[in-house]
């Protein structure tokens, strides 16, 4: 099966189809560089993928990622990275074994088909011209031949008539004998011609022909062979990389089994544990019994009111309910930091059975535990602002301690790097001490030295979080009942209040005192004297005011007005430079007599008459 013996006369047509060929693979070769495109367009989607779901640096996320199910979440978006990878393997790959190799092979196939053809016309060029020659022989010996039969044909006329000079027949056979030797020559040379025409015919035919088209029907093979072989390749590549996205599948599936639901749980008890108790009991309250509320101006003698006084002003509560959390609750008085004033004459509530207690509230201020205030107001305020306390005092025991030992542990991570750099320093100096002429060791005391100074001052602080850290582990067996109580409590509760004059080594901000020496005594009596007043209704307006400034309530027991706002006004000035006013059922509190504008109402019980 030849293209030159059966396609002998298919010039043409084997022109077109090694034509179609090219035009095949060419549309094959823009089909695999679609592919690769996609395959990197995929890999490209993939990475961003992976890429927007991986946890920030430095945020809240990075921690959640502590949790078995967070980790097999990040696996599989790093085994997703790794899967996108290998589809750009693929691209690449068929971008440099396939796209850039046809391209190269179509180029040299275009060539090769043209000189190819090129060799073919040449021999349809060639035998074309061997037959025009072979038709003008031809032609011209046909025109002798008439010729000579026309001069002969004359010669016999001109010498059959008797009337023609002999001279003229004469001339009349010479020119028949030369038409006669034309006619011969032309003879010759056309059967020259002729054999010589088909010797070349036959070689075309037979032999021209059949080569270029053998070689052109080689090319063609190799053509659909390399077609082959790209689609084998292509086949190949993509396989080359299942195995690889099969370990991503399967490090996925690892990820999921790892997934531990109670190792989870312990991690949500190890991050938010307090290291508080549950609350005990609560005592049975007897209510049928009429309240005694007289109390003696000169002394502190009754200890369950006295004690509830003192912690009521704290800012203590039952359970840790802080002022205004309860809507039945009186405020606190407003304290001194608010109004000179405030310190030695506080606020008289309206009900005169109360009034000592307002006394004792004054002489409670003034006395030592007031400094504390200022101590744990200091410690809230900062605390608002967004500092953290060096001792993380504003974290609940439990995780206080975690952060300390965290903090420790970096020291020592630290102290450890400064010694090893330092020894290394030491093993320099001395190298320039055996060896002069490698370097000056004097030149390494002032880095030894400062490196001595970092081992110092690293030491001095892993000694104060150390210090902290044993007070901290120390005091979590010793706390009372009613202390892990309160404490639980705040938990729940966490309010922002941080004029917080109690001893209890907790301040409504979470900060912690120094002081533990009046703890139980001041923690023992703040639930009782929270009992008086819990069932209490709210007091009555007397009044409007109209506030004429602006009024920032920082402090506990003072209310945020703003200018031209209208509130009501539940209990006036008592000569200390307050006034009590409420704007709705849970907000009220004291604020500068001289910040607003009174309208009280004279119908109104205990507002007082102006002549």
């Amino acid at each position: 099966m030849s293209w030159g013996t059966e396609l002998w006369d298919q010039f043409d047509n084997l022109e077109k189809h090694t034509q179609w060929g090219i035009d095949i693979l060419e549309k094959y070769i823009k089909f695999v560089k679609e592919r690769t495109e996609i395959e990197l367009s995929y890999a490209k989607q993939l990475r961003n993928l992976s890429k927007k779901y991986q946890p920030k640096k430095n945020s809240k996320e990075e921690e959640e990622y502590r949790y078995t199910a967070c980790k097999a979440f990040l696996s599989t978006l790093n085994e997703m990275n790794d899967y996108a990878g290998q589809h750009e393997v693929i691209s690449e790959n068929m971008t440099s074994q396939i796209t850039v190799e046809l391209a190269r092979y179509v180029q040299e196939l275009k060539q090769e088909r043209k000189s190819h053809f090129h060799e073919g016309r040449k021999a349809q060029q060639h035998i074309e011209t061997c037959w025009k020659q072979l038709e003008s022989s031809k032609r011209r010996f046909e025109r002798d031949c008439k010729e000579a039969d026309r001069a002969q044909q004359y010669f016999e006329k001109m010498d059959a008539d008797i009337n023609v000079t002999k001279a003229d027949v004469e001339k009349a056979r010479q020119q028949a004998q030369l038409r006669h030797q034309m006619a011969e020559d032309s003879k010759a040379d056309y059967s020259s011609i002729l054999q010589k025409f088909n010797h070349e015919q036959h070689d075309y035919y037979h032999t021209h022909i059949p080569n270029i088209f053998q070689k052109i029907q080689e090319m063609e093979e190799r053509r659909i062979g390399r077609i082959g072989e790209s689609v084998k390749t292509y086949a190949e590549l993509d396989r080359q990389v299942i195995p690889i996205i099969g370990k991503c599948l399967d490090g996925i599936v690892k990820a999921a089994e790892s997934i531990d639901p109670k190792n989870d749980s312990q991690l949500v008890i190890e991050a938010y544990k307090s290291g508080f108790e549950p609350p005990g009991d609560i005592e049975f309250e007897d209510f049928t019994q009429p309240m005694k509320r007289t109390v003696s101006d000169n002394s502190l003698s009754n200890s369950r009111g006295d004690g509830k006084s003192e912690l009521k002003f704290g800012g203590k509560s039952k359970g840790k309910l802080w002022p205004f959390i309860k809507k039945n609750k009186p405020p606190p008085p407003p304290p001194a930091s608010a109004s000179p004033s405030a310190v030695p004459n506080g606020p008289q509530s309206p009900k005169q059975q109360k009034e000592p207690l307002s006394h004792r509230f004054n002489e409670f201020m003034t006395s030592k535990p007031k400094i504390h205030c200022f101590r744990s107001l200091k410690r809230g305020l900062s605390l608002k602002l967004g500092a953290t306390p060096e001792d993380f005092s504003n974290l609940p025991p439990e995780q206080r301690r975690k952060k300390l030992q965290q903090k420790v542990d970096e020291l020592n991570k630290d102290i450890q790097k400064e010694m090893d750099q330092r020894d290394a320093i030491t093993k320099m100096k001395d190298v320039y001490l055996k060896n002069p002429q490698m370097g000056d060791p004097a030149s390494l005391d002032h880095k030894l030295a400062e490196v001595g100074q970092n081992i110092e001052k690293l030491r001095l602080e892993a000694q104060k979080f150390e210090a902290w850290l044993a007070e901290v582990e120390g005091r979590l067996p010793a706390r009372s009942d009613q202390a892990r109580r309160q404490s639980g409590m705040y938990d729940l509760q966490n309010p922002p209040a941080v004029n917080n004059c109690a001893q209890d080594r907790e301040s409504p901000d979470g900060s912690y005192t120094e002081e533990q020496s009046q703890e139980g005594e001041v923690k023992v009596l703040a639930t009782d004297f929270d009992d008086e007043f819990d069932d209490e209704e709210p007091l009555p307006a007397i009044g409007t005011c109209k506030a004429l400034y602006t009024f920032e309530g920082q402090n506990e027991g003072t209310i945020s007005v703003v200018e031209g706002e209208t509130l009501y006004v539940i209990e006036e000035d008592k000569g200390d430079g307050w006034t009590r006013i409420r704007r709705n059922e849970d907000e009220e509190g004291y604020v500068p007599t001289s910040y607003v504008e009174v309208y009280l109402d004279k119908n109104a019980k205990g507002a007082k008459t102006y002549i």
